[in-house]
């Protein structure tokens, strides 16, 4: 497609501008097609600015990325880990830790683990017999919410059900 302005040029930089008229019942559209040369002699309100150089933009990643490593100047103030430290090691140096970096370390368990929380298996339980007893601890959690709650028929049928779960012989 060639420029429609100069009539030259490989059109490159596409416009559709979108105009409601006052009494049209519809927005009307009109396109042009520019050449970059073109383009940057019109006021368009979104022209791309003038591209800089790839030496200038490397130089401003290097100063983010010399700011980022100032920012994290987190430490512990008992076993003296930094918190690039701990990003390089994977390990914490301390119990401490576990408070200093907690907002990272928060985030990282749930990325690999997927939960906030630990839920461990308990040695020589059945995987049947860890689902029995968590599905009896949340019963347990919604019977106090019920009873707080006052919802009566909604807390005995709970009871009933933790009853029957309680009666059931561990696999």
């Amino acid at each position: 497609m060639i420029c429609q302005n100069c009539q030259k040029n490989v059109a490159t930089v596409h416009v559709t501008e979108v105009l409601q008229e006052e009494g049209a019942s519809e927005p009307s559209a009109t396109e042009q097609h520019l050449c970059e040369v073109c383009a940057q002699t019109m006021d368009l309100p979104h022209a791309s600015p003038a591209s800089k150089p790839k030496v200038d933009v490397w130089k401003l990643l290097q100063i983010s990325a010399q700011n980022t490593r100032k920012k994290s100047s987190l430490t512990c103030s008992e076993c003296g880990m930094s918190l690039d430290e701990f990003r390089k090691k994977g390990r914490l140096g301390c119990a401490k830790d576990y408070e200093v970096f907690k907002s990272h370390i928060v985030d990282l368990l749930e990325r690999v683990h997927g939960a906030r929380s630990h839920m461990g298996r308990v040695p020589g339980t059945s995987e049947a017999e860890l689902v029995r007893v968590q599905r009896m601890s949340d019963l347990k959690q919604k019977l106090e919410t019920a009873v707080r709650e006052e919802a009566y028929e909604s807390a005995a049928r709970l009871r009933d059900e933790l009853k029957a779960l309680e009666q059931a012989p561990g696999e």
